[in-house]
């Protein structure tokens, strides 16, 4: 146990005794316990293997390389639909963490698996991102613009890309790249 993370299982009000059952149960699988986004990351010879969080409905172990593995039982949960990557295994009480400890332990070890065999994740490049058409258009209209998005991370592209196209109309794509052009300029992600 990492001292340093001490403080996410205390003040886990609503999800404290799920996550510390987690804990015990992941550093039973000899993984290293650091403390990496606010959260207990569990890593194997310094590569992130999962880590534990918790949210106003449930509390989850989030595998890193998720996708990769082999869900044999139908518990991993993609959260969102533009993770590429992770995948969760979501509880809402005790009793499912207890139930599923054997479970948990085989899905650990398997991560670490998959990140001794140095397995990687195919992710989608920005070119696979749509491009909303107000974006677009900006893009085609401004050499400057189209050079300062060009040299953000791919990262801060994509994060752009998905905030610009998620609207279903055009008027708010069309505020939110108005409200975004400067930032780009600059060389700032969408939440720097």
């Amino acid at each position: 146990m990492n001292p340093k993370v001490d403080f996410y299982f205390n003040k886990a009000k609503r999800w404290q005794n799920e996550v510390r059952k987690l804990r015990t149960i992941i550093l039973d699988c000899g993984l290293t316990e650091e403390l990496k986004w606010g959260c207990p990351c569990y890593t194997y010879q310094e590569s992130n293997i999962v880590l534990i969080h918790h949210f106003k409905e449930y509390c989850a172990l989030l595998f890193f390389k998720g996708v990769l593995l082999n869900d044999a039982d139908g518990i991993l949960i993609q959260q969102t639909e533009n993770v590429q990557s992770a995948r969760q295994i979501r509880f809402t009480n005790i009793d499912e963490v207890t139930e599923r400890e054997a479970i948990i332990k085989t899905y650990v070890f398997e991560a670490i698996e998959v990140e001794k065999a140095g397995l990687e994740v195919n992710f989608k490049t920005t070119a696979d991102f749509k491009v909303a058409e107000e974006f677009q258009s900006k893009l085609d209209g401004s050499a400057v613009l189209k050079t300062a998005f060009e040299a953000l991370t791919p990262g801060r592209q994509k994060a752009y890309l998905l905030h610009f196209s998620a609207p279903k109309q055009s008027k708010t794509r069309e505020a939110r790249v108005e409200k975004c052009i400067p930032q780009i300029l600059a060389g700032k992600g969408l939440n720097d």
